[in-house]
């Protein structure tokens, strides 16, 4: 069973999952109007992958006796002024995202629930993931620079991504 406190704070990084997704999509459908289909077909292919996040707070609450209580879910930016800053953006964003998962795991810890601690550190390892990705395409970008070439090359290979 989990803590109302508990609770409350996988409910919380439910909702942060959700907006991921939200955002991701957001970015998918910038690239997509800028004719950078690969790019958009990362950022889908991300969004998607955020919202299974999500799906798997859902049910971790509901398998420990909680409660799911969705909440709103805030409008995420929907233009980027180059990949570079979209990319920069999801950086970002996936480091505030591991800042969470780190605090859900103290609070855990603190509340000895040793189930929630297990079920974190699936989490954790996805965030080194998602981070690394994210770093590299930055990386990637800024040597690329405004090159529409580089960009072109890019987007065709992040089109690849399963």
């Amino acid at each position: 069973m989990l803590s109302k406190k508990m609770e409350d704070a996988l409910n919380k990084q439910l909702n942060a999952e959700m907006f991921s997704g939200y955002l991701y999509l957001s970015m998918s459908a910038d690239f997509e109007t800028k004719a950078l289909t690969g790019f958009a077909h990362w950022m889908a292919v991300q969004a998607k992958e955020e919202l299974e996040h999500a799906k798997k707070f859902y049910h971790y609450i509901l398998e420990r006796g909680g409660k799911v209580k969705l909440a709103q879910i805030d409008a995420p930016k929907n233009e980027w002024d180059s990949p570079l800053s979209a990319f920069s953006d999801a950086y970002e964003h996936e480091k505030k995202i591991t800042k969470s998962i780190y605090e859900l795991l103290e609070l855990a810890q603190q509340e000895k629930d040793y189930a929630t601690q297990e079920m974190l550190q699936w989490f954790v390892k996805e965030q080194v993931e998602e981070e690394a990705q994210t770093q590299l395409i930055v990386e990637q970008l800024k040597l690329i620079g405004d090159s529409k070439n580089g960009w072109f090359a890019l987007d065709h290979r992040l089109s690849k991504r399963e």
